[in-house]
């Protein structure tokens, strides 16, 4: 199955970076919470996500959402199969914003070991990237966390993610392989430095026609991912913000060449569900533009 060639230009040509709009399970509390919406405002799951998608909403419907910064958008599985501005959200974002879709496909991290936190296993996976491909989607989202130096586990975390995301290439989309490295490691660096190694092994081995992305925390060292930028079997770099604050994201990414945001809670940072429509455009249009600018630097 062919992937989309207007949105694969896109991804790997325009300026801009991606939104992760795909807040899920225990992370939508907290990103409710910094929206102004504690848990006094819903009762149950369902009602949580109303209110998550809600917020989702209002950010990509807004005049300073649109496709002239933002490249792309990650989304929740649910959000996929709901809609924005009265459309399905997939072909919303491509259709009315020029925006490429993405879907988070992981289920949740598994409990550390080696160091690591693997994915949970992803039952229905073959209908789910089916069900993507038909909707329009371009390619998925798939997060482990690396914790310590322990290289046994950074490598089963890679052979995880490489494995996934040759199904993902297989079903016509395209993965963005996402080992983060937490920002708290004492042995960051040091990490980033084994990751870095097995990236390049695996990446060596993939058809150059096919192409992965990567989304990485950001490193400790300036320009340490310039290898995998140029890499004939990568898509895109992008980046996660990872607990920094978007000044300190922003400052760390503009001194990475080639490397895109990929942020969640430092692009929603200074919203709120008690802000009028103006003010949350005015405070939204500043967030995007400065991660834009980061982006582009």
């Amino acid at each position: 199955m062919a992937i989309h060639p207007q949105q694969r230009d896109r991804i790997a040509s325009g300026k801009g970076f991606i939104a992760a709009l795909d807040q899920s399970g225990g992370s939508t509390p907290k990103a409710l919470k910094l929206y102004g919406v504690d848990e006094s405002a819903y009762s149950n799951e369902k009602e949580m996500f109303d209110q998550v998608h809600a917020m989702r909403t209002r950010i990509v419907t807004s005049p300073a959402f649109t496709g002239e910064r933002v490249l792309g958008a990650i989304l929740f599985e649910r959000t996929m199969d709901d809609d924005f501005g009265g459309k399905n959200a997939v072909a919303y974002l491509w259709e009315d914003k020029g925006v490429v879709p993405f879907l988070k496909i992981d289920k949740g991290l598994a409990d550390e070991a080696d160091g690591v936190q693997k994915m949970k296993p992803i039952p229905g996976l073959a209908d789910l990237l089916a069900r993507a491909k038909a909707r329009g989607v371009f390619g998925t989202k798939e997060r482990s966390v690396i914790k310590s130096l322990n290289p046994a586990g950074i490598a089963a975390v890679l052979d995880q993610q490489f494995e996934l995301g040759r199904q993902v290439l297989d079903a016509g989309l395209v993965p963005i392989i996402e080992p983060e490295v937490d920002i708290n490691s004492a042995d960051k660096q040091a990490i980033e430095a084994e990751l870095k190694k097995g990236l390049l092994e695996r990446l060596d081995r993939l058809d150059a026609s096919t192409p992965v992305m990567l989304k990485l925390t950001l490193p400790e060292v300036d320009g340490d991912f310039a290898e995998l930028v140029a890499h004939p079997a990568v898509l895109k770099v992008v980046a996660l913000s990872g607990g920094y604050s978007r000044d300190d994201a922003n400052a760390k990414l503009a001194r990475n060449p080639g490397v895109i945001a990929s942020f969640s809670r430092a692009l929603s940072e200074g919203l709120s569900a008690q802000q009028d429509d103006d003010a949350f455009n005015k405070t939204l249009d500043t967030s995007i533009e400065s991660i834009y600018r980061a982006s582009i630097a």
